[in-house]
C-alpha cells in the first residue's frame, strides 16, 4: 500500500481529473438468517477536490462494458437493440457521492428502470474514543456512532488527511480506514490505494423515439418519498418494464432477454416479465440485511 504522502505530491501536479483513490474490502451478510453466508465485493472511494464518489468496482466494470456493447450496436446501424439481463454486475448496486466543503451526501440507486437521488438528510455524529491500534499500515484510532439503524464502529487515520471514508461515513479528523457494524453484518477496510486519471465521457446518443431500461436523467427524492417508490416496487417488481415495453411497442426496436434458473434464454416479454419477477422476489427475500436499513422500512 503507499503512502497518502506520494499521493498527494503527485495529485498537485495532475490535471483537474486526477484523484485519490481507495479500495475497500467491503464484507457483508445479505441474509440475516444465514450468517455463513458471508459476500466480498471490492468498493472504490475516489477523492478529488471537489469531493469524493464510492461504488462497486464489479459494477463499473459490467456498466463500461454494456456502454461500449450499445455503441457497438448504434455503430453498426441494424435498428434492432438487444438488452441481455445478466447476473454479473456485482453485488452492490449502489453508488455515494459527497460534495466539498459541506459534504453534503446523495445516495445514488435504481428501482427497476428508475435511478434514484436521494439526498441525505443525517449527518454522522461521532463518539472518539482513546483506543489505538494499526490497520493495515495506518495508525488509526477508534470512534462510534448510531447511523441508519445500525450501530457502527470505525476506525480512523490522521496519517491521510482526507476527513472521508466509505458509503455515508465522513467527518473524522482522518480517512476511515476500517468500519464495521456492531452484528458483524457490513465491515469496511481499506486495502490499497493509488492515484488514478479519469475522464468524463459522453452517454450513447440513442436515436429519437428509442427508450432503454435503466436510462433516463436521475430521480430526485428525499427518503420518505424514496420509502414510498420502494413499497411500490416491492408490490409490482416488473411495472416499469411493462411499462417501457408499451412505450417502445410501435417502434418495436427493444428486445428483452433473460434466462432461467436452468440457464435457458427466453425473450418472449410475459416470458421475461415473469422469469423478472420470480428472481427479484427470490432476491429481496434472501437480501433482508441491508447496510442501512432504516431506509427500506
Amino acid at each position: 500500500m503507499k503512502k497518502i504522502h506520494t499521493l498527494l505530491f503527485l495529485i498537485i501536479g495532475c490535471s483537474i481529473f486526477a484523484q485519490n483513490r481507495f479500495y475497500y474490502e467491503y464484507k457483508f451478510i445479505p441474509d440475516s438468517t444465514n450468517r455463513a453466508d458471508i459476500k466480498k465485493e471490492m468498493m472504490l472511494l475516489d477523492i478529488d477536490k471537489n469531493g469524493s464518489n464510492y461504488y462497486s468496482q464489479d459494477k463499473f466494470i459490467a456498466d463500461s462494458t454494456s456502454k461500449a456493447d450499445l455503441e457497438r450496436q448504434l455503430k453498426a446501424g441494424s435498428g434492432n437493440f438487444t438488452i441481455n439481463r445478466t447476473d454479473k454486475q456485482g453485488s452492490v448496486g449502489y453508488k455515494v457521492t459527497k460534495q466539498y466543503p459541506d459534504f453534503k451526501t446523495f445516495l445514488f440507486l435504481k428501482v427497476s428502470s428508475d435511478n434514484y437521488k436521494i439526498a441525505e438528510d443525517q449527518k454522522p455524529e461521532w463518539k472518539i474514543l482513546p483506543d489505538k491500534q494499526k490497520v493495515g499500515e495506518y495508525n488509526a484510532q477508534k470512534a462510534t456512532t448510531s447511523y441508519g439503524g445500525r450501530e457502527w464502529i470505525a476506525w480512523f487515520s490522521t496519517d491521510i488527511p482526507f476527513q472521508d471514508g466509505p458509503y455515508k461515513f465522513y467527518g473524522l479528523p482522518g480517512l476511515i480506514v476500517k468500519i464495521e457494524d456492531k452484528t458483524g453484518s457490513h465491515s469496511m477496510t481499506l486495502v490499497g490505494n493509488k492515484t488514478v486519471q479519469t475522464t468524463q465521457n459522453a452517454e450513447p446518443e440513442l436515436p429519437q423515439g428509442i427508450q432503454l431500461f435503466g436510462a433516463g436523467q436521475d430521480i430526485e427524492a428525499n427518503k420518505n418519498q424514496f420509502k414510498k417508490v420502494w413499497k411500490a416496487y416491492l408490490n409490482d417488481p416488473t411495472k416499469n418494464m411493462r411499462e417501457m415495453m408499451m412505450k417502445n411497442s410501435e417502434t418495436n426496436r427493444v428486445i428483452f432477454k433473460s434466462k432461467t434458473a436452468d440457464g435457458r434464454e427466453i425473450s418472449d416479454p410475459n416470458q421475461v416479465f415473469r422469469e423478472v419477477e420470480k428472481r427479484t422476489k427470490e432476491s429481496l427475500k434472501k437480501n433482508n440485511n441491508s447496510i442501512e436499513p432504516d431506509l427500506y422500512k
